[in-house]
């Protein structure tokens, strides 16, 4: 009967219209609240900072390849495991070094702050340098310059003029400068590391910050009086590093693969400011690291994509960018096949040079790769502190190096909290946050779908091997 033909037939283009509504992406949202349990497990004081090397980086790094294998994510090509490790190699001190000059010894944390280590000489004699001459010294190697007439919070400012003297030891009078680097360093001292297959390079000196009596006495000790640092820990240990890595293979093997990045280390514990001595970073780079969660959720709950994705959160940013320097020799996709890397960095918060709700994008005038995703919709835009070089200073840049078009996007790139104990869960601006990552979101899975391949503008790429 024609009616019942055409009942069918009314059935069979229904039927496909449901089919070609079926393969279309239904809009994602990115809950505030997975945003939010992210920052509250990665930035808690349980995890005491995600120091780099530290169990407590491992632990973050377990957590975020759980996350993955929850999302659906599968073990990168070659890898067996969601974990990459990497040994490094380097000092661990205990925090008791001693400074002894003539028959006087000296505590840190007592004393004196260690601020650098420089891996060479910590023995010679004390050569006493008014601060107005350290920039015509250039005879001081083995010696330990000890700044005199150092101008109020300028001690730092003064020791930078003796960059070229190569002094086995730098002493300076404790000041708000000297406070500060400490600070910037989570509350300890700096100290050589590498990768265990690679060298270890010293530093340039070690540098002391002198308490106010300890500098007072060491002021009376005699000119080339013998002085000698000694460090207590252990010397060269080998310790390691933890990439978390997921996998989201596209349907085309010859499209290549996009790489969405951050680091899930942070500065870990040291001496307190104001009562905490914990650096949480939950903007640096948890908030980073989360945001790479969130991409991997949205794209892995979605339609087949085109390209394959990689979703790698480092580890050792902060003592080296060690982390992705070992991803960039053991890449588990041939790095010729990344056509685009995207690290997300501190973007817990709005910058208040940039157009409200939009995220900075390092190095933007050097490839077309940021133009493009704010074409599609992403809100991002040029970097407005091209003096801070922020495009040299974060992972992506072990990436560009060697080709890859690579860029990192962030928040508020002067932010206060920044390596302070109060990077924590309250300074986070938790719906800009949410917003940021949302709007990349439809950008990406473009990227992920289309045959467009980002491209160096003339002169964009860095210079590498």
């Amino acid at each position: 009967m024609v009616w019942i033909a055409r009942a069918a037939v009314a059935a069979v283009l229904a039927g496909a219209s449901v089919g070609v509504l079926a393969q279309q992406p239904a809009p994602w949202t990115v809950k505030p609240e997975w945003v939010k349990a992210h920052e509250e497990f990665l930035a808690s004081d349980v995890l005491a900072g995600r120091g780099s090397a530290t169990r407590d980086e491992e632990i973050a790094a377990t957590y975020v390849a759980s996350e993955f294998e929850g999302y659906g994510l599968k073990t990168a090509p070659g890898m067996s495991s969601y974990i990459q490790s990497a040994e490094l190699q380097g000092p661990m001190l205990n925090g008791h070094a001693q400074l002894v000059a003539g028959d006087q010894t000296f505590v840190e944390g007592k004393d004196f702050d260690l601020l650098m280590v420089g891996g060479g000489a910590t023995s010679g004699r004390v050569l006493k340098v008014p601060a107005s001459d350290a920039g015509s010294k250039s005879d001081l190697q083995q010696n330990a310059v000890l700044l005199t007439d150092v101008a109020t919070n300028r001690a730092l400012g003064s020791a930078r003029e003796l960059s070229g003297a190569q002094a086995a030891m730098i002493l300076l009078p404790e000041d708000a400068s000297t406070d500060r680097m400490l600070t910037m360093f989570g509350g300890k001292p700096r100290v050589p590391a590498a990768l265990k297959e690679g060298q270890l390079k010293p530093g340039r000196g070690t540098v002391l910050a002198l308490y106010p009596e300890a500098y007072k006495k060491l002021l009376a000790v005699k000119q080339s009086s013998p002085i000698s640092l000694k460090l207590f820990g252990t010397n060269q240990t080998e310790r390691k590093t933890y990439n978390a890595i997921g996998y989201l293979k596209g349907t085309d093997p010859n499209a290549g693969t996009i790489l969405l990045t951050a680091h899930l280390d942070h500065l870990g514990t040291g001496k307190p400011v104001n009562g905490d001595g914990i650096w949480n970073g939950a903007n640096d780079d948890a908030a980073g690291t989360t945001a790479v969660l969130e991409m991997a959720h949205a794209l892995a709950a979605g339609p087949k994509l085109r390209r394959s994705v990689l979703f790698v959160c480092y580890g050792s940013e902060e003592m080296g960018e060690f982390g992705s320097l070992y991803f960039g020799a053991h890449s588990p996709v041939p790095l010729k096949e990344l056509i685009a890397n995207l690290e997300f960095e501190m973007i817990g918060n709005q910058d208040p040079k940039m157009p409200k709700g939009v995220l900075l994008l390092t190095g933007y005038d050097r490839s077309n790769l940021g133009p493009t995703l704010k074409e599609h919709g992403a809100l991002v835009g040029p970097d407005p502190y091209p003096e801070e070089h922020f495009f040299e200073r974060s992972d992506n840049y072990q990436l560009a190096l060697k080709g890859v078009v690579a860029h990192t996007a962030a928040g508020w790139g002067t932010v206060p909290t920044y390596h302070q104990p109060d990077d924590d869960l309250a300074h986070l601006d938790l719906p800009f946050m949410t917003t940021a990552i949302q709007s990349l979101i439809e950008p990406i899975r473009w990227l992920a779908s289309s045959d467009f391949v980002p491209k160096w503008n003339h002169g964009g790429q860095p210079k590498g091997d």
